[in-house]
């Protein structure tokens, strides 16, 4: 089985879009590196997350605002032999992107970007009461770079 890469931008966001969750990679001054699990929402080549106001992440953050961000699509186990340990292989989809991260305080901003987040998850419209706004971290990523895998591709 092999790996292919994909450039093109439909099959990029079609990967963000069918993820869940993505894991937001860090690096702090020293290279100490920081990995979360994060919830997201995607709009036109920017990543918003959220979090809460203060942590490590947010202080790793305003060091360095160089983020590396993983999508990773549910995959299912393939092989070519089932007799055969090395033929096996997870079938799934991968984008990593790069960006630097923007805290956004503007409230109407941080409500829109909430707005998208949800969308991502459900269709209903939310409402959002104004200390949970200000008390909640944004984080906006404009999406510079990124490269898409498919892996377990089976050869022809």
């Amino acid at each position: 089985m092999k790996t292919t890469v994909h450039t093109d931008p439909e099959t990029i966001e079609g990967v963000i879009r069918r993820c869940d969750t993505c894991s937001v990679g860090m690096a702090d001054v020293d290279g100490t590196p920081y990995v979360l699990p994060m919830n997201f929402g995607y709009e036109d080549g920017v990543v918003y997350l959220h979090s809460g106001p203060e942590g490590t992440h947010v202080e790793i953050v305003r060091r360095n605002p160089r983020v590396c961000v993983l999508f990773g699509a549910a995959g299912e186990l393939v092989w070519q032999h089932p007799d055969v340990a090395c033929s096996y292989r997870m079938r799934a989809q991968s984008v990593v992107a790069w960006g630097q991260v923007e805290f956004e305080e503007d409230f109407d901003r941080k409500v829109h970007a909430l707005d998208v987040l949800m969308r991502h998850y459900s269709d209903r419209q939310f409402s959002y009461s104004r200390p949970a706004v200000v008390n909640t971290r944004i984080w906006r990523i404009r999406l510079e770079n990124a490269s898409c895998r498919a892996f377990g591709v089976p050869h022809r």
